[in-house]
């Protein structure tokens, strides 16, 4: 078995019916990190079928357009009536596959079973945890061997909690804490929530810095705008990028003095805010290269 290659960052990953090839064939151009054809809530089961169809055809079309673009289907939940058939519909050229509402580990063994099965054991796998039993079971979900990536879904863990969803995000706080923290704990990338208001730049932008703030490395994109907004609030600031650089350089320095904490600019730095400078720094130095202006009339993807 040849070793997994490390999986990529994905600032924005975004999703596009499978149902509509003309809305996908454009998602290349948004400058995402990664875009998903999806066979979940988005294709009403009658047109699932014709949906499948899609993501075979265009999954190899997509791979020549852009041979590096993360490119992956989510199929719908292990449990449900159209899980086995939406496997048919993997091409080879994925890079991956995205599982939504992953409740137990066991979901995640039938998953990697049927891959390898289908001699489709090389794609990557997201683990969507967007329900009650599958945030509580976050920390053994996301530590599965197969899972490279992981996301929160608010709305769904919302509508299966029997909650309000508001602005504030309160009401998920618990939850969505809980993934990023087992996504930490297992070394995988948590990507954070929807918004679902389409077209408010500034709500997007507060939404992405608290998901920042909570440890994400990335964001669920609906519609092309949301990824430049992604890509933008999930790297360091020219600002954030020049306090750290001038706190490590006072922290080294007093380091040298034999000191273990200084004060800088009215704060304490000692050495758990000089981690977190260099997770800064850390942060710019592994982000794709700076992006192209995305296409202006692209459609909505949802």
């Amino acid at each position: 078995m040849s070793t997994p290659t490390a999986a990529p960052r994905l600032r924005s990953l975004l999703f596009a019916p499978a149902s509509k090839p003309d809305v996908i064939r454009k998602m290349p151009r948004s400058n995402a990190d990664g875009i998903v054809l999806d066979l979940e809530d988005a294709v009403a089961p009658s047109a699932k079928a014709e949906a499948r169809r899609h993501c075979l055809a265009l999954a190899p079309e997509l791979r020549a357009v852009s041979p590096k673009l993360v490119i992956m289907v989510r199929v719908n939940a292990v449990p449900t009536e159209w899980f086995a058939d939406d496997l048919a519909a993997l091409h080879p050229s994925l890079t991956g596959i995205v599982v939504p509402k992953v409740e137990t580990v066991e979901q995640l063994d039938v998953v990697a079973a049927e891959l390898h099965r289908r001699d489709l054991g090389h794609l990557k796998i997201v683990a969507g945890l967007e329900t009650v039993a599958g945030a509580v079971r976050a920390f053994e979900i996301a530590a599965h061997p197969v899972v490279s990536w992981c996301y929160f879904g608010a709305e769904d863990y919302i509508a299966d909690l029997g909650g309000v969803r508001t602005e504030g995000s309160l009401e998920v706080l618990y939850a969505r804490s809980r993934v990023a923290m087992a996504a930490r704990l297992a070394g995988v990338a948590a990507i954070d929530q929807v918004v679902t208001v389409l077209t408010d730049e500034a709500l997007f932008a507060r939404d992405a810095a608290a998901g920042r703030a909570l440890g994400y490395q990335g964001k669920l994109c609906i519609h092309p705008a949301q990824v430049t907004w992604a890509n933008t609030a999930f790297v360091p600031s020219a600002a954030e990028l020049d306090r750290a650089r001038r706190i490590l350089d006072a922290y080294d320095a007093a380091q040298a003095r034999g000191e273990a904490s200084i004060a800088f600019e009215g704060q304490m730095v000692d050495e758990p805010l000089a981690r977190q400078a260099r997770s800064v720094l850390a942060g710019v130095e592994i982000a794709p290269e700076a992006d192209a202006a995305p296409e202006t009339d692209a459609e909505v993807a949802q």
